[in-house]
């Protein structure tokens, strides 16, 4: 039969091999596991991951799979897939893959790099849906078929019936929903891996764009799929050619610019008043992109202050950082924080478009001396164009981690991850 788009990336699924992989994305692919385990392990302390876990339990009848943080307890290898995608989203983005039950480690890295493939080659931002519902259920559903072994055929079947159970709407982005789209996409793209390997069937021009007829182009506004190449030792993967992005501190990726910017501008006003001292500030002016689900003046929850520019920014201002603990209760409704909240005007310049590549995120302090302080980011630390260190990636894990495991065994994961390769069986990990 003539080659389809459909039936290349299943191609690509069963055809990728280890010894396809770069050191150079060998190397990315270790840094985004082992940060990906840092916050699944740090989310599995959060109420969100709780509730998930308790849900879990009821139906749980073949409990032999692993949960983050939580030894003395087991679920069926479906439902650990999705209480570890939970885990992973409540605290901080990582593959859907990832929590995944891996049984032959040697193949991990193909796996992970047979999703970054898909979004090379097929994706943009879907159209009215959250991204990770979408492409991250396509990539549990590949990285599951080449964990299974499954043929081109049911690689193609895999990815068909992934299709159909894909997608949760943006509305839920800012609540405490959105880690059950990553919990969702992990579990059910495995789901869909093993009733393929049953023999069930699904729409094998799932990927094409077919006038009439909308496949995967149903969660897209416009669609242009392209082919994989077959495998090969000279395939350039995405992470040959494009680092990957680290998340700071449990937010939006949006507010890491606002962030970087209300930090260099902190900076300046220490410099210039000796301390920083908000009542000598008249009016705070951020300059973002339009994007109305991140633009929330006063945020009321924990949820809505991880998605409100507003919020990040006026944090960053006041306490020289962000983190974990900027997200609690006592955090948010501080007086000092909402006086600050009061100052900020929101401007939307044309060249800042909303987009992760190319946006920017400037904060100005209009003094009520007249003068104006300015700092701007248009690459914050962590940007896959400026990337962590290896020194800030492991001081990120450590810090994640310690809330779960004493420090020997966090370091005997760092071992471990570095030497993925080489470990015959990953249940160690």
């Amino acid at each position: 039969p003539e080659e389809t788009v459909t039936s290349s990336f299943a191609s690509f699924i069963h055809g990728v091999r280890p010894e396809h992989l770069s050191k150079t994305v060998r190397h990315r692919s270790k840094r985004m596991i082992l940060d990906s385990i840092g916050v699944g392990l740090v989310g599995s302390t959060t109420h969100v991951f709780d509730i998930a876990l308790q849900y879990c339990r009821l139906y749980s009848s073949v409990a032999v799979s692993s949960v983050y943080g939580k030894p003395g307890i087991k679920l069926s290898p479906t439902l650990a897939a999705f209480t570890n995608g939970v885990a992973v989203r409540q605290a901080l983005p990582g593959e859907a893959l990832l929590g995944g039950a891996f049984k032959d480690t040697s193949e991990v890295l193909g796996c992970s790099l047979c999703q970054a493939g898909s979004h090379a080659h097929i994706c943009r931002f879907p159209f009215r849906f959250h991204p990770p519902s979408v492409v991250g259920t396509m990539g549990s559903a590949a990285a599951t078929a080449k964990l299974l072994s499954l043929s081109t055929a049911q690689c193609a079947h895999a990815l068909g019936i992934a299709a159909s159970l894909a997608g949760a709407p943006m509305a839920n982005a800012a609540t405490q929903a959105k880690p059950l789209h990553i919990g969702n996409a992990t579990r059910l793209g495995f789901e869909a891996a093993l009733l393929a390997a049953r023999g069930m069937e699904a729409n094998p021009l799932i990927l094409d764009d077919i006038p009439g007829c909308s496949g995967f182009s149903a969660f897209y506004s416009v669609y242009q799929p392209k082919p994989l190449s077959t495998p090969s030792d000279h395939h350039e993967f995405l992470l040959e050619k494009q680092d990957i992005a680290f998340k700071r501190f449990p937010a939006h990726l949006g507010m890491h610019w606002v962030v970087d910017a209300a930090l260099s501008v902190r900076n300046l006003f220490i410099n210039y008043a000796g301390s920083f001292s908000p009542s000598l500030i008249r009016t705070i002016v951020l300059k973002i992109p339009v994007s109305k689900y991140i633009n929330r003046p006063f945020p009321s929850s924990e949820h809505q202050a991880r998605h409100s520019f507003q919020f990040n920014a006026c944090t960053a201002l006041l306490d020289g950082d962000v983190g974990l603990s900027s997200f609690m209760e006592s955090s948010i409704h501080r007086q000092e924080l909402r006086e600050l909240l009061d100052k900020v005007v929101v401007e939307h310049p044309e060249d800042n478009a909303a987009n992760f590549d190319k946006m920017y995120g400037e904060v100005a302090l209009l003094l009520h001396s007249g003068d104006v302080l300015t700092g701007k980011c248009d690459t914050f630390y962590g940007h896959w164009r400026k990337p962590l260190s290896k020194e800030s990636l492991l001081k990120k894990f450590r810090s994640n981690a310690s809330h779960v495991l004493p420090e020997e065994r966090i370091e005997t994961i760092i071992t471990m991850v570095d030497n993925l390769e080489n470990l015959s069986d990953s249940s160690q990990l």
